[in-house]
C-alpha cells in the first residue's frame, strides 16, 4: 500500500512539474526578437523579375491604353459639344438645364446609396 502511494504521489508531482514549460513556449523567439527586432521565419518572398523586353511591352501597352482612353473621352466631349452648338438657343438652354439637373440627381443617388451602407450612413447622419 505505502508503494502505491509512494508511486502515485511521483506521478502527480511529475505531471505538475511538465506543465511548467508552457509559459516559455516563445521565449527563444522573443528573446531573439529583443536582441534583433525581427523574427526568426522570414516573411519576405522571392521577387521575380519579368525580362526587359516583357517589362517594355507592359509599358508600351498600358501607355497606349492610356491614350485611346484619353482620345476616346475627348471624342465624346468634341461630340456632345457639336450636339449642343448646332441647335437653337431655346433648345441649349433646355439641355443645359437638363444637364445640370441630371448632375445633381446622380450626386443625390450617389449620396442615398452611400448612406445604405454603415460606415457612411454613419457619415451623414
Amino acid at each position: 500500500m505505502k508503494k502505491l502511494f509512494l508511486i502515485l504521489i511521483v506521478l502527480f508531482v511529475a505531471a505538475g512539474s511538465a506543465d511548467g514549460q508552457i509559459f516559455k513556449k516563445n521565449a527563444s523567439r522573443r528573446a531573439e526578437k529583443g536582441l534583433f527586432g525581427k523574427s526568426r521565419s522570414n516573411s519576405r518572398s522571392a521577387r521575380i523579375k519579368q525580362p526587359r523586353a516583357v517589362t517594355k511591352a507592359v509599358k508600351k501597352q498600358e501607355a497606349n491604353d492610356k491614350k485611346l482612353k484619353s482620345d476616346y473621352d475627348k471624342t465624346i466631349k468634341r461630340s456632345q459639344q457639336r450636339t449642343l452648338d448646332i441647335q437653337t438657343a431655346d433648345v441649349q438652354e433646355r439641355m443645359k438645364k437638363n444637364q445640370k439637373e441630371t448632375i445633381e440627381r446622380d450626386k443625390a443617388k450617389k449620396k442615398n446609396t452611400k448612406t445604405a451602407t454603415r460606415k457612411a450612413g454613419k457619415k451623414y447622419k
